[in-house]
């Protein structure tokens, strides 16, 4: 299979920089249904071809729409592999659970080969890595943080000595996120626009709902104690979390942990309101998203609050600032950039395609 020159390059960036395959490994590509309008067929069999140029051993096993039960063919497919990567909602289902111990798993959110051959999919895994690791750094410290947005978002809070921070044990390519950060310290006002979406974690029926004006999220020490707005919204909102909460027997008010983007190359060019799910666990990468897990008392929660523009302040400086991630403020993201010129091309043109062509609520 002859691949175009670039998504070659995004498919040696995964198999190479982030799976870390060596020659005579073998390898799952899992790799959904392109009916299903998630992904498509070209990027999993480039990055199967790129594979066999490296003398791994890849098989190409097509999955269908995520449920809630394993699926007893996939994991015995699973097993007699030594590295698995997908391109299938399947990967992001147990992402904070070892399901795999000994095993490399790649959860891959380049949905087509568009993405994989741009800058996102091209950006070398490695660098944002370290960018990952600067910006945790800085949120996994003492100080206070602060999280504001232009629709009037007024949520903050800090870590305590006890507290912890759990991040996935799945690959995730592109890197496009910090390690969550718990909200159990966190109280404030969190404004919900547009949609409540799922987390990739279960699956539910509706998957999401479109809020048709804004709902104000009260949350005091992790729990939200009331949601305000216009009434009828409000009872939509009430419905849709007992639903969920009342689905898998969760605690349907805590706010577990949060996390924004950090990928300035995601881009999302369909509408949201197309697929509002796969848009919103698609461009939770772009800094102009910061995202909260929601309902069920662990991570990622089965509700996810999209957050656009944040401004993000640690003491008194600033780390994202109305969507932007700032890469000048903290000494740890300068030497960041310094080691890594990519990225510093990559933040000089920032994606402005988040799927949202009328940004007005």
């Amino acid at each position: 299979m002859k691949v175009d020159p670039d998504l070659a390059n995004g498919a040696r960036n995964l198999l190479i920089n982030c799976a870390g395959l060596k020659e005579g490994s073998t390898l799952l590509i899992l790799r959904e249904n392109p009916s299903l309008g998630w992904y498509d067929l070209e990027a999993p069999l480039a990055v199967a071809s790129e594979a066999q140029k490296m003398n791994v051993h890849p098989t190409v096993l097509e999955v269908g729409a995520p449920g809630n039960l394993p699926d007893p063919s996939v994991d015995e497919e699973i097993g007699n592999h030594d590295c698995i990567i997908f391109f299938a909602r399947l990967g992001d289902q147990e992402r904070f659970t070892d399901t795999m111990p000994g095993k490399t798993s790649v959860m891959c959110y380049a949905r087509n080969a568009e993405m994989l051959a741009s800058t996102y999919g091209q950006t070398d895994h490695r660098a944002l890595v370290d960018l990952k690791n600067a910006v945790n750094d800085i949120l996994l410290g003492p100080d206070k943080i602060d999280i504001s947005c232009p629709m009037g978002t007024a949520f903050s809070g800090r870590l305590t000595k006890e507290e912890t921070s759990t991040d996935v044990f799945i690959h995730r390519f592109p890197l496009g996120v910090t390690q969550p950060i718990p909200a159990d310290n966190y109280s404030g006002r969190v404004v919900l626009t547009r949609y409540l979406t799922p987390t990739g974690s279960k699956v539910y029926e509706p998957a999401f709902l479109k809020l048709d004006s804004p709902v104000f999220a009260e949350v005091e020490l992790g729990r939200v104690v009331a949601f305000t707005g216009e009434p009828s919204v409000v009872r939509q909102v009430h419905e849709h979390y007992r639903m969920v909460a009342d689905k898998f027997s969760i605690e349907s008010d805590v706010v577990h942990s949060w996390h924004a983007g950090i990928h300035p190359g995601c881009k999302y060019t369909a509408d949201a309101a197309e697929n509002p799910d796969r848009w919103s666990n698609t461009t939770f990468t772009n800094p102009r998203f910061l995202h909260l897990h929601t309902c069920g008392n662990y991570a990622p929660g089965e509700i996810c609050w999209m957050v656009l523009d944040p401004t993000v302040s640690i003491g008194a400086k600033i780390l994202w600032e109305k969507g932007r991630l700032r890469t000048d403020t903290f000494s740890g993201l300068r030497r960041c950039l310094e080691s890594w010129p990519e990225l510093g091309i990559l933040f000089a043109e920032p994606s402005d395609l988040i799927g949202l062509p009328d940004e007005q609520f």
